[in-house]
């Protein structure tokens, strides 16, 4: 059992996590993280006018970058992102009717996983990326005891509390990307903090990701 084949190639490995996004302010907060080297963005589907953002930033943003929705839990949730240009599809469980649906669509599938119950499920449904959720939950301990079980070549995107500062000691468990919240957007942020914020992310990818000289 593997998972799925990317149909892109996800680098950096940083989804943006923009929850709450209002639709006016979109542009101007995809722009800014783009600029500071983000080209994954999720918007989650449980704030008000979310499908709007995520028409928005499809839209507008350019062809490089990969638009999606977060909190994705129902068939009709992925027809909608479907409709609304999205092609990333990121959920909190592993419903594997829901990651067969996103995946028979063409979209980038990350559901999550916590056990490895649920990952092996996930994988067998046809997952893409496996989003350790909640982070805080897993912890780097946790991340590390589960690649040891799965495939080799799974990644594994750690989700909830991940700061620039913490990213090599997931790297070292086994972490081969991550999802990014808070410490990127909140409602209101000015676009120059998101655009430094997303190279700080970005810049400590670059510094602890496999391979790297340290």
């Amino acid at each position: 059992m593997k998972p799925s084949t990317l149909p892109v190639t996800l680098e950096p490995p940083l989804v943006a996590i923009l929850r709450g996004l209002p639709p006016q302010d979109a542009l101007l907060a995809g722009r800014a993280l783009v600029d500071g080297g983000l080209r994954l963005l999720e918007v989650p589907l449980n704030r008000p006018r979310a499908l709007d953002s995520i028409r928005t930033l499809a839209m507008e943003m350019p062809g490089h970058v990969i638009v999606g929705a977060g909190t994705v839990l129902s068939r009709l949730d992925v027809d909608a992102v479907v409709r609304a240009g999205g092609r990333l599809i990121v959920s909190p469980n592993s419903d594997p009717v829901v990651i067969r649906h996103a995946v028979q669509a063409g979209l980038i599938c990350m559901p999550g996983v916590a056990t490895p119950t649920e990952a092996f499920a996930a994988l067998d449904a046809g997952a893409h990326v496996l989003k350790l959720f909640p982070a805080e939950m897993v912890r780097p301990e946790g991340l590390k005891a589960l690649a040891s079980v799965l495939p080799p070549e799974t990644p594994l995107w750690p989700v909830g509390g991940i700061e620039p500062s913490s990213l090599a000691r997931w790297v070292d468990a086994g972490a081969t990307g991550f999802g990014i919240g808070s410490r990127l957007y909140r409602p209101g942020r000015a676009a120059d903090e998101l655009q430094a914020d997303a190279r700080a992310c970005v810049d400590a990818w670059q510094a602890c990701r496999p391979g790297a000289a340290r």
